[in-house]
Order: structure tokens, then sequence, then C-alpha cells
């Protein structure tokens, strides 16, 4: 098969606020919103733009970025933002949503401020939550949920 070019349009921006971040959908798109009362939290499809660079876009193995895992790792084996296409999911809890402005709020997503946001899904324990997840050996230490994340010492983790 012949893969055509596709086209993926920004829905909106992530920004810094005093209390964490905001979600500012474009006006077309507020609408989409409706329903969403009620989910705590939502997976956040996020392009990583200050990583969009014809260079980084080759690269498929990269070395030891993790302080424990193997000395080379392939790009599909790490949630890096150096990817064929630079896109990046966050689950991320949500305060708040202004449905009239079509803003999100959220205490945390790690991404910078006026990054485009692409797509919006609720995060459901039927498709999102692996009962028996398996990793490898290495981060096996690593939390098992968001709420745990918050406390770890990611810093120790990283050799970047």
């Amino acid at each position: 098969a012949v893969m055509s070019n596709m086209s993926i349009n920004a829905i909106g921006k992530i920004k810094k606020t005093e209390q964490g971040f905001a979600i500012h959908l474009e006006n077309q798109y507020k609408e989409g919103l409706i329903g969403l009362q009620g989910y705590s939290h939502l997976n956040i499809f996020w392009w990583a733009n200050q990583m969009d660079e014809p260079e980084y876009r080759q690269i498929l193995v990269i070395d030891k970025p993790y302080t424990n895992g193997p000395d080379k790792i392939g790009i599909f084996a790490t949630r890096s933002p150096l990817r064929p296409n630079p896109i990046a999911l966050t689950a991320v809890f949500i305060n708040e949503i202004d449905y009239k402005k079509g803003i999100l709020y959220t205490p945390f997503i790690d991404a910078d401020p006026d990054t485009p946001v692409l797509d919006i899904k609720p995060y459901l324990p039927s498709t999102d939550i692996v009962k028996d997840l398996q990793v490898p050996q290495w981060c096996q230490h690593w939390p098992t949920s968001i709420e745990d994340s918050a406390n770890f010492s990611w810093e120790n983790e990283f050799n970047f």
C-alpha cells in the first residue's frame, strides 16, 4: 500500500497558569468538549514541536537514555519526543473545564507552553488500564501510577 500525505491540524495550545496548565482549544473545537463532565482524566495527544526537526525524525536508536537501561535502545522503546512523527501522549487530571471558553485546566502536563494539541480522548479503565502489565527489569522499580510518579525521583532515572 502506498502511504498518502496526511493532514493534521492543531485543535488548541497548552498554556502555563499559576495553578498548573490550561489547554486552550480553538473556537471551532469547543463543542467537542460536550459530555466530558464526570471524567477525572483525559488523554491529551500533542505535537512535540520543539523537537520537530528533520534530523530528529531520522533518529531510530539512542545511546543509554535511562540510567539503568540498555546501552542502546530503539526510539519505539522510549517515550522520547525524538520520533519519526513527534506525537506525544499524556494522561492528565482535569481540575476544571470551561466549556464557554474551551479551556481545560490541569495541574500538570509534560509539554511546554504553546505546544500544539492534536486530540483529546477520555481516559477509560476498559481501554487504558492493563492488569497484567510487564515492563523490562531495568524499569520495574518505576511508579505504577501517575499519582505515584509525582513524588518519584525521576532525575535519577535519565542520562540527559
